[in-house]
């Protein structure tokens, strides 16, 4: 299991929705939290993290 983060550096952008294959981010609608990530689907690809332009998504493994 692997723990994604969106941090404060999230502008919003969409980036990271459009790329992950288990559609494990989704967008809050709101201004202070643009996005969330739902850490029960996310396999720990990464492909978030490459993708994202505001460096705004970390990922760690978790045992």
């Amino acid at each position: 299991m692997s723990l994604v983060t969106i941090t404060t550096r999230c502008t919003g952008c969409g980036a990271c929705l459009l790329t992950c294959p288990e559609h494990a981010l989704r967008p809050t609608g709101r201004l202070d939290e643009p996005l969330v990530a739902l850490v029960e689907l996310c396999t720990g690809c990464g492909e978030c993290v490459e993708v994202c332009p505001a460096d705004a998504v970390e990922l760690e493994a978790v045992r």
